[in-house]
C-alpha cells in the first residue's frame, strides 16, 4: 500500500512541477500493455497468498525519497524505467523460469520489454546531460536498492514457491502503481482520448 501511495505521490509532484509535462508520449499501447502485464502478472498466481503468510515480508519501499518535495520530471520517469527495468530483470532470471508458467512469463518479459523501450525513449527526451547521473542517485538509486532487497529476500528464502507467490504479489502492488503513473503521464502530456 505505501508502495502504491508513494508512486502516485511521485505522479502528483511531477503533475504540479515546473512544466507539468514530461516532453515525451507515453502512447496507448504502453498503458494497455501495462494493464496486460498486470494481468498476466495475476495469472501467474500458483498458491494461495494466505498459504505463504509466514514469509510476508515489508519490503522497505523507499517512500521518502518518492515523496520527496525535489522530485522533477526526469526523475520520475527514472523511477518508473528502473521500476520496469528491475522487474524485467527478477523476472528474466534462470530462477523465475522455474518458478512460473514458461508460456506466460515470456508474455510478460515481452511486455515489460516493449514498455522499456517506450521510456528509453523518454528518458532521452528529458533527460540532459546535466542529469546523466540520474541513475546513480537519489529516488533512482533508492528504487535500485529497493530491487536489491528482493533479489536478497529470495536469495535468503531459497527461492521457494512461498518466496516467489511474495515477490509476485509486491511486483503486483507496484504494477497497479506504475499503471496509474503512466496513465497520468500520457494524459499530462495532452492525449485525453485513453480508451
Amino acid at each position: 500500500m505505501a508502495f502504491r501511495l508513494s508512486l502516485l505521490m511521485a505522479l502528483v509532484l511531477v503533475s504540479y512541477g515546473p512544466g507539468g509535462s514530461l516532453g515525451c508520449d507515453l502512447s496507448k499501447n504502453h498503458v494497455l500493455v501495462g494493464r496486460q502485464n498486470r494481468r498476466l502478472l495475476d495469472q501467474m498466481r500458483r498458491l494461495s497468498p494466505r498459504f505463504c503468510l509466514q514469509d510476508r515480508k515489508d519490503f522497505a519501499f523507499p517512500q521518502e525519497m518518492v515523496e520527496g518535495g525535489q522530485l522533477h520530471e526526469a526523475q520520475a520517469i527514472s523511477v518508473l524505467h528502473e521500476m520496469l527495468q528491475q522487474s524485467f530483470n527478477l523476472f528474466h532470471t534462470e530462477r523465475s523460469s522455474a518458478a512460473w508458467d514458461t508460456t506466460l512469463l515470456e508474455q510478460l518479459r515481452t511486455g515489460l520489454h516493449q514498455q522499456l523501450d517506450d521510456l528509453d525513449a523518454c528518458l532521452g527526451q528529458v533527460m540532459g546531460e546535466e542529469d546523466s547521473a540520474l541513475g546513480r542517485m537519489g529516488p533512482t538509486l533508492a528504487m535500485k536498492r529497493y530491487f536489491q532487497g528482493i533479489h536478497v529476500y529470495l536469495k535468503e528464502n531459497q527461492y521457494s514457491d512461498c518466496a516467489w507467490e511474495i515477490v509476485r504479489v509486491e511486483i503486483m502492488r507496484s504494477f497497479s502503481s506504475s499503471t496509474n503513473l503512466q496513465e497520468r503521464l500520457r494524459m499530462m502530456d495532452g492525449d485525453l482520448s485513453s480508451p
